[in-house]
């Protein structure tokens, strides 16, 4: 007969089919895990070990059910397996187990697959009037995904943190790496993976946002303080071929006194995929180069992918060491990507296995030896999802297991490989710019990007919203490539208000960072590359704005610092929803087309060609000073027609706020 069982501090229900573990993890949060033999304590996952406290003690009562209290949130248990998490003080229920129908075996499904693995599912009540935010970064173009299927892959511009933030006060990790999808739906919430072990998630209850963002970080780490040159200005293409050609970008700024904090040499800046040092045909003195970068106060950041071409100098190694990543069909997984001299003709690549301890330490002995021996610290960790095909995805077969189990995580092991090589050599504040991660990736100092996005007023739009719900997945530095990726004429008017709308947008992004492929662009080839893209590309008209705009984020960067630390000692978001500082403004919970930059500045992008006004909705609880007109608004208030002049774009002042002053030049 099923039975409930005091494990010293933690539930346990044992029935013939299964094994039911509840546990409380860290302050106000309770660990729920269940398999169909046995708990697992050794598979990949996001929590980290909870911090020493008072241990809750479980109460069985005398009907063999069971309750476990844990601060602000209560677990009750069933004699029939079924769990229920309630606010400990107000007694509301926050989340519960649903049985799908009559008759089915219960609120978790452990289908075997014939191979030791399981189709996992773990439904949930569905309730009126919630709305779910987080799951990491989708371009579907909404905020509230309430309602919405999401599938539980990595793909370029698709960033999954299976993190879910409810309006009815909790966060809920699916602490599973495994390929698969959450049902949002109206009567169930039902979260699937397609094979995996066991069911694992993680739930904490808040009185606020700031109180369930804070529990994310300390049960999955929390993220280090990002170093000071992150905060300026970024500037990259696709791409700058040689030395000269990049270092002729830094000098221009420094001539017409822009500031510039980092500057990228994109991929191919190498010989082979897979050499990780630079080509010296093209790159013959990367050692002068950084120390001119260094004299004017520039960053170079180096583009690192995990791919090799089987003509690197690290192919057999590697292979050889078991380094690389298998295919379950047999031999290497491959992907064909373009190689310098081939032409149009791609070669098949093969992958690094970053779930090998011993594979990380290669590529960072490469990167150290070829890049932080030179002075170079800052890594943009491209396709690191890494970029296959769904089909490439699911044959991958990794040393931590097969790639529809653990798949999800390769980012998250790529950016662990540079950070701890960083620490190890002294850095204290590493940064690596990523297109990939997972739940609890903010711990290896990651900053992550929206991948190869459109150059549309449509693209733009869906980021804004994309980049809040990122705020809300616990990954606190996220920008977006300014412009878009793909296209874009620097001499067509249409796509200089672009530029200048997506350029005012990105003033105010966590990070500033120019970027794309503007055309002509050419033939996808390892020597392609794109027209220019500074910020003198654009005219006469649109560089006056850029420059003001330039100097804007450089007046900002001390508050950039303040919220820096704050997203350090809490995990609170750099840029964030509305709702985060205003939880008890029930209008801030629908505002999707604005965000809070930090708890003082309030933004409104335009997102619309031709739009030279917008409405915005001032939160209530204080008054706004609005920057372009000086004007002071009481909040809980909208405005219909915000003034948006092309040269500038609808930014709010909380009153009395310090920051203020970054917007008198």
């Amino acid at each position: 007969m099923p039975a409930l069982i005091d494990r010293g501090g933690r539930l346990e229900w044992h029935a013939p089919h299964e094994i039911l573990r509840v546990e409380p993890w860290g302050p106000h949060a309770i660990r729920v895990r269940s398999a169909p033999h046995a708990i697992d304590d050794g598979l990949p996952g996001a929590l980290t070990t909870p911090a020493p406290g008072a241990a809750p003690e479980p109460t069985i009562r005398e009907d063999g059910s069971a309750v476990l209290v844990n601060g602000r949130i209560t677990a009750e248990v069933t004699d029939g397996g079924r769990v229920r998490f309630l606010h400990t003080q107000t007694g509301r229920e926050l989340l519960a187990d649903k049985q799908p129908y009559v008759w089915h075996q219960g609120p978790r499904v452990h289908a075997p697959l014939g191979d030791g693995g399981h189709r996992l599912e773990q439904h949930f009540r569905g309730y009126d009037g919630e709305r779910l935010y987080g799951l990491g970064q989708h371009q579907h173009g909404l905020f509230d995904q309430k309602g919405c299927v999401v599938d539980l892959v990595q793909r370029n511009t698709t960033t999954t943190i299976p993190f879910l933030f409810s309006s009815r006060g909790y966060g809920l990790l699916w602490n599973n790496p495994a390929m698969g999808r959450v049902e949002l739906a109206r009567d169930a919430t039902r979260w699937i993976a397609d094979t995996a072990h066991q069911i694992d998630y993680w739930i904490t209850a808040g009185d606020s946002p700031a109180e369930i963002m804070a529990a994310y970080a300390g049960a999955t780490g929390h993220p280090p303080l990002v170093p000071e040159w992150a905060t300026g200005f970024w500037q990259s293409k696709l791409r700058y071929r040689t030395q000269e050609e990049l270092l002729t970008v830094a000098r221009e700024h420094a001539r017409r006194g822009l500031p510039l904090s980092v500057i990228v040499a994109d991929y191919f800046h190498w010989a082979h995929m897979g050499d990780w040092r630079f080509d010296e045909e093209f790159w013959p003195d990367p050692e002068a180069m950084v120390k001119e970068l260094d004299d004017l106060g520039v960053k170079l950041m180096v583009s690192v992918w995990p791919t090799l071409d089987p003509a690197c100098d690290n192919h057999a190694a590697m292979r050889a060491a078991g380094h690389l990543v298998r295919n379950a069909e047999g031999g290497l997984l491959t992907h064909p990507w373009p190689a310098k001299g081939r032409g149009e003709h791609f070669v098949p690549m093969a992958y690094y296995d970053p779930t090998v301890p011993g594979a990380r330490q290669k590529l960072w002995e490469e990167l150290r030896e070829h890049y932080l021996d030179l002075g170079i610290e800052v890594f943009w960790l491209d396709a690191c999802e890494p970029d296959l095909s769904p089909r490439e995805a699911e044959l991958a077969l990794y040393a931590a297991g097969p790639g529809r189990q653990v798949g999800n995580m390769y980012g998250h092991y790529h950016a662990q490989a540079l950070f701890d090589g960083l620490r190890e050599a002294g850095v204290e504040r590493p940064l690596s710019h990523v297109r990939s991660c997972w739940a609890g990736s903010q711990r290896y100092g990651v900053a992550l990007w929206s991948g190869d996005i459109r150059t549309t007023f449509e693209a733009l739009a869906t980021q804004v919203r994309t980049g809040l719900n990122v705020a809300l997945s616990g990954i606190p530095w996220w920008n977006t490539d300014i412009g878009g990726f793909a296209g874009g004429d620097p001499t067509d008017p249409a796509y200089r208000e672009l530029m200048i709308r997506w350029f005012q947008y990105g003033t105010f992004s966590p990070i500033m960072r120019l970027h794309g492929v503007r055309d002509p662009a050419g033939p996808f080839v390892a020597e392609s590359t794109g027209a220019a893209n500074e910020v003198w590309s654009y005219g006469e008209q649109a560089y006056a704005i850029l420059r003001e705009h330039l100097l804007l984020r450089e007046r900002l960067r001390p508050y950039l610092l303040e919220l820096a630390q704050a997203a350090h000692d809490s995990g609170a978001p750099v840029m964030r929803p509305l709702l985060f500082d205003f939880p008890g403004d029930e209008h801030a919970w629908t505002v999707d087309d604005q965000f809070l930059l930090g708890p003082d500045v309030l933004v409104a992008p335009i997102v619309e060609a031709g739009a030279r006004a917008r409405p915005v909705y001032l939160p209530a609880g204080t008054r706004w000073l609005e920057v372009a007109t000086g004007a002071v608004h009481d909040g809980g208030t909208l405005l219909a027609e915000a003034a948006a002049p092309l040269v500038c774009i609808p930014v709010f002042v909380r009153e009395g706020a310090e920051v203020g002053h970054a917007f008198t030049p």
